[in-house]
């Protein structure tokens, strides 16, 4: 199977726009100017429900503030506990927008297919860099992808021997003997299913790994225990903790979690997050979805997406999304 970084780079197909500002040490580009602003249509009313993904729960927020700023009688309510919950929500009706940090299992899928004749519709919404963050203190500079399974990971499938301490990972010092305090998120989370698959290799977690119900507890867990490590998308950084700079294999170039290398695929957790929603395939889709999807699409919207330090959708990718809704 293609790894999800390459898949990643291979959809991004054109030159990236100069670098507007710097997030720690990580570049993100502005937005693609040939991106069309959002145009404001008459006829819109109702309510919408988003139900999914805690990593996209941020970012579903500033999407319905925006929303709402051209719509201010539609309702949006967001629910970010697990991208697991999106597809019940959406089969059920309970929801009609169903962010994921993941793409859809085929057994959710298949799910969905039984109930209503056609295939849930995936739109790409923006692009992350899934971080392994370590507290601002810790000196490491580089993990390969076999230390971190070693690190996260009883099963430990990619060979390399049992970590433990900081000093299993060349620390020295005060690091030498201390364990390494691991905090991740919960089997709900498609953060937690897309390190297990691409990192693990679908090896089982280590039963120390503390799971956390959002990425922002990890983030804090990792803020105030000295010794922590944990992993999240690269939106949540903050200034108590720093993204480590990985290497797919022991030796290996150490990448960034940055814009371009997310583009490029230099960067080996690249990923795309996505909203899905109940398009059936031979009708329009539901106007009110259809307007919230163009704003996501917009200017505005991957705008917003930059403010909450993801990387915006190319303007080729974003075309190709903005058909998808008819």
């Amino acid at each position: 199977m293609k790894s999800t970084h390459a898949w990643v780079a291979a959809a991004v197909t054109i030159t990236l726009t100069a670098v507007g500002r710097t997030w720690g040490d990580a570049s993100v580009p502005e937005v693609d100017p040939s991106i069309p602003p959002y145009s404001q249509v008459s006829g819109v009313s109702g309510s919408l429900s988003s139900v999914g993904s805690d990593t996209l729960n941020n970012l579903m927020t500033f999407w319905a503030e925006k929303f709402g700023k051209f719509y201010p009688n539609v309702k949006v309510q967001v629910e970010g506990k697990g991208s697991s919950t999106a597809p019940p929500a959406l089969i059920s009706g309970t929801a009609q927008l169903g962010p994921m940090s993941r793409a859809m299992k085929n057994t959710e899928v298949d799910e969905f297919e039984r109930k209503y004749g056609y295939q849930p519709t995936q739109v790409k919404a923006a692009v992350d860099a899934l971080a392994v963050f370590v507290n601002k203190d810790n000196p490491i500079k580089c993990l390969s992808l076999e230390e971190v399974d070693a690190m996260f990971s009883k099963s430990r499938r990619r060979g390399h021997p049992e970590v433990e301490t900081w000093g299993d990972l060349g620390l020295a010092g005060d690091w030498k003997d201390r364990p390494i305090s691991l905090y991740g998120r919960n089997s709900a989370s498609g953060t937690y299913g897309f390190f297990k698959e691409h990192t693990l290799q679908n090896g089982d977690y280590k039963d120390s790994v503390k799971e956390q119900p959002g990425s922002a507890s990890v983030v804090q867990g990792v803020t105030v225990d000295r010794y922590g490590a944990g992993y999240s998308g690269v939106g949540y950084v903050t200034p108590g903790v720093r993204a480590v700079q990985l290497a797919t294999k022991k030796g290996g170039e150490c990448e960034e979690a940055s814009a371009a290398n997310a583009y490029s695929g230099k960067y080996p957790l690249a990923r795309f997050l996505y909203i899905y929603v109940n398009k059936p395939s031979s009708e329009a889709i539901d106007p009110l979805v259809g307007e919230f999807l163009k704003l996501v699409l917009s200017k505005e919207g991957q705008e917003a997406v930059v403010k909450d330090g993801y990387y915006p959708l190319p303007a080729s990718i974003d075309q190709e999304e903005r058909k998808k809704l008819g």
